[in-house]
């Protein structure tokens, strides 16, 4: 079974399973992305399909909202809170040194496939700002310094 045909597989069993409840979309996508880790562009016509909607609104949703992937993410993702607290604690410069190091901005993922970049708009450490979470981990305080012996050490980890 090819790539393709199985991601497809998997949207028409989530689809076919919840396209009968009002409000349907969001919860397909929701499922679809939980369990692919994002919303396939081929898995659009399919979705459409079922629920008698256009590609459009289907995209149209997806693009509305930032939590929606379109492009698998990376191993790990970076999340950099951009609430106010960690804004006045410097969270912009870090915000500018993390996506130079990474090469990348918010919602892409790295070419080597490590990390995928996402911003937060708090992560509850704002005693500690700014703050970062990658997984499950939470970071706080962190600078330009901490950031990198973070990612070097997972690197060499990986």
């Amino acid at each position: 079974m090819t790539e393709t045909v199985s991601m497809l597989s998997i949207v028409k069993e989530i689809t076919s399973a919840l396209k009968d409840k009002p409000g349907a979309l969001l919860p397909i996508l929701h499922d679809i992305q939980n369990a692919l880790g994002y919303i396939p562009a081929d898995s659009i016509p399919v979705i459409a399909s079922e629920l008698r909607l256009s590609r459009a609104e289907v995209h149209g949703v997806i693009s509305f909202y930032h939590y929606f992937r379109e492009t698998p993410p990376g191993k790990q993702t970076i999340h950099l809170c951009r609430a106010e607290s960690c804004q006045a604690m410097g969270s912009k410069k870090l915000e500018e040194h993390v996506k130079a190091k990474l090469g990348i901005d918010y919602h892409e993922t790295t070419t080597d496939g490590r990390f995928s970049l996402e911003p937060a708009y708090c992560l509850g450490l704002c005693s500690c700002s700014p703050g970062m979470q990658i997984g499950n981990d939470v970071y706080g305080r962190v600078s330009n310094e901490s950031f990198d012996s973070i990612i070097n050490e997972m690197e060499t980890l990986s």
